[in-house]
């Protein structure tokens, strides 16, 4: 078994307290990896149980400071510990969120893709119920709107886009 320039084993795996694989690197506020020992942006902690309305709160602030992979990660929270009935919105709202981290990673596909089919997800939950139009303050219509325009605004562009410019406000304008 080699190493790397930091020392660490070549083949070696980070693994948490269960032994499960994770990836210990330093990330950019895109959540892109960065080399062993270079100063990131603080990862969001995984499996953390919050309130649909803290959920909101912080996945906004986390957008608003231009950090769409990290309000992932907090979308991703919701979806994995809510309740099933509103998984699918929570789902759509973090492929919402990687696309518009695809985006401004400058990745025109991945970024379009990804936006239409968040949009398309939460549209979909929000047509399944009556009453679904404004869960937890949340504008349904407003973000499909956003995200098809958005995607349509990347391909056009075809460029590395600022995420917190183009940021989504989830509960309208402010």
């Amino acid at each position: 078994m080699g190493t790397t320039s930091s020392g660490r084993a070549a083949d070696a795996r980070d693994r948490d307290s269960e032994g499960r694989a994770r990836n210990a690197r330093p990330r950019d506020g895109l959540g892109r990896p960065l080399p062993y020992g270079a100063d990131g942006v603080a990862r969001q902690p995984e499996g953390v149980v919050r309130t649909p309305d803290e959920t909101v709160a912080e996945a906004q602030a986390l957008l608003d400071a231009g950090r769409p992979f990290h309000a992932h990660e907090v979308f991703e929270d919701a979806w994995k510990s809510g309740p099933e009935a509103e998984r699918a919105l929570w789902r759509g709202l973090a492929q919402l969120a990687v696309g518009l981290t695809h985006a401004a990673r400058g990745n025109v596909t991945g970024g379009a893709r990804l936006l239409r089919r968040g949009a398309g997800a939460v549209e979909e939950w929000a047509a399944s119920e009556p009453g679904r139009r404004h869960p937890y303050g949340m504008d349904v219509a407003g973000l499909v709107a956003w995200a098809r325009e958005l995607a349509r605004a990347v391909e056009r562009e075809a460029g590395a886009l600022d995420a917190a410019e183009r940021a989504p406000r989830l509960r309208g304008t402010p």
